[in-house]
């Protein structure tokens, strides 16, 4: 059966009113009418339409004023205005204010009913582009971004004074530290929430392809060119470009972003012709940028254009009051994901997550916390489950009674007890010295010998 869809019709003369709604009642919408513009403005305030069809000469509110307050109040309404006394400039006006369609009577209804289709599923694509906004827009809030620590602090504080400047922006931070993730956030809670955000990563397109992609290319400007590209510059007029690992670009066509960013306008591959642009540019790179100037792999002057404002995000391993939060948030949305009950991090669990140094930060985490939920039985998340990086494959009682062993009446293994203290301390001292062991041996007190010794006498492998 087919959805009901609301229609409003407005006209004054009674018996045009009664045969147009008789007539699209019969298609199978839903219609209301309207006798005049006031009563219109009183209906459509409680109840929302996808098409308004009005006459155009209408005592009092007209049906410029009908169509003037529809796309002010509701967007994604589409407005037929129709008449018997037209005319250029009334033509000319109306589209001029947003008309979907303008006709005159007599009108052909089967015509008429193609241009309500069309007007109908207009209003749908409108309002789902408006509903992905919104669900962008909350999506991306800061308060999706996880973080308690003095240092988050210092970011969200930054970031809420660079969202609504246009000024040039630069992300720098290790790699998974959501860099993205905070460029969307400040283009979705900024001024240009509503127009586009384009992302490219710069390190992921070979260099001979990367320039057609930002700037685009007119057919038939290098071997493969069968058809006009728009760039990705283009794509994002008006909105935000998001350039990811842009220290990777390679250095001709830095001058040509340089230009870019200068001018504020792009040329094409193989064209002349400029097309001016409105464009925020937000750029993030996990590499040292001033090193890679002074090696000369870097133009200074890109460098200084595109560092305006510069906002630091920090390591995991530098905010570690975060961690246990950011496990729990991740562990709540990916069982929400996987439908299945909120399950728990055991005690064990949880200290394990918190002493590990998280080298592929924020992003390891999720992935560290979706491939736990997808693998464990259960409600309960023990040190067990976890990777064996993190101290996964470890019986959970065994390792308890080791950070606090307790000696019973049937007596205990003390040799078996040491042992497993001592490899606990060996892999967190590896994993805290970067696995290299003259390191994990200094934090231990003891010789680089005598860890290797110990690393071979228990099985241990890094």
């Amino acid at each position: 059966m087919k959805n009901l869809s609301q229609i409003l019709i407005i006209d004054d003369e009674p018996h045009n009113r009664e045969a147009l709604s008789l007539l699209l009642s019969g298609a199978g919408y839903q219609v209301e009418t309207a006798h005049s513009g006031e009563d219109a403005l009183k209906i459509m305030a409680k109840t929302p339409f996808e098409v308004v069809i009005t006459d155009l000469f209408l005592p009092g509110v007209n049906g410029i004023d009908i169509l003037k307050k529809v796309k002010d109040d509701s967007p994604s309404t589409n407005v037929i205005l129709v008449t018997g006394k037209a005319s250029a400039e009334t033509a000319v006006e109306a589209m001029k204010e947003g008309a979907f369609d303008y006709i005159t009577k007599p009108f052909n209804f089967e015509k008429l009913k193609i241009q309500v289709e069309k007007a109908m599923e207009k209003s749908r694509l409108v309002a789902e582009n408006l509903y992905l906004r919104q669900q962008l827009r909350g999506k991306y809030k800061f308060d999706n971004i996880i973080g308690n620590s003095l240092a988050m602090q210092q970011v969200f504080s930054r970031m809420e004074r660079i969202v609504n400047t246009d000024s040039t922006l630069l992300i720098l931070g290790e790699s998974g530290t959501g860099k993205e993730l905070v460029a969307k956030a400040i283009h979705y809670n900024g001024a240009r929430k509503d127009k586009p955000f384009i992302a490219i990563n710069c390190g992921a397109i070979p260099a001979e392809l990367l320039e057609s992609e930002l700037f685009g290319h007119v057919r038939g400007s290098f071997t493969g060119a069968v058809s006009d590209k728009v760039g990705k510059f283009e794509l994002a007029n008006n909105g935000s470009i998001f350039l990811d690992e842009i220290g990777t670009m390679p250095m001709h066509l830095q001058m040509k972003l340089l230009r870019v960013l200068q001018e504020q306008e792009v040329e094409r591959v193989g064209s002349s012709n400029k097309v001016k642009l409105n464009v925020r540019v937000i750029s993030a790179t996990n590499a040292n940028l001033e090193e890679q100037v002074a090696r000369g792999k870097f133009r200074e002057d890109l460098y200084y254009r595109l560092n305006v404002i510069p906002l630091h995000l920090p390591p995991l391993r530098e905010r570690r009051e975060d961690i246990l939060l950011l496990a729990k948030h991740f562990l709540q949305e990916t069982c929400k994901d996987m439908n299945r009950q909120l399950m728990t991090l055991s005690t064990g669990a949880l200290q394990a997550l918190e002493a590990y140094d998280w080298p592929g930060n924020v992003r390891q985490m999720e992935n560290v916390i979706e491939r736990t939920v997808a693998l464990t039985d259960g409600d309960l998340i023990e040190r067990r489950d976890l990777p064996p990086d993190l101290g996964g494959g470890e019986d959970e009682q065994e390792l308890s009674g080791v950070l606090c062993p307790r000696v019973t009446s049937k007596g205990v293994s003390m040799v078996k007890i040491i042992e497993e203290i001592e490899r606990c301390m060996i892999k967190e001292a590896m994993s805290l010295g970067g696995g290299v062991k003259a390191r994990a041996a200094n934090l231990l007190g003891i010789n680089r010998t005598t860890l290797v010794e110990k690393i071979k006498r228990l099985g241990l492998e890094f």
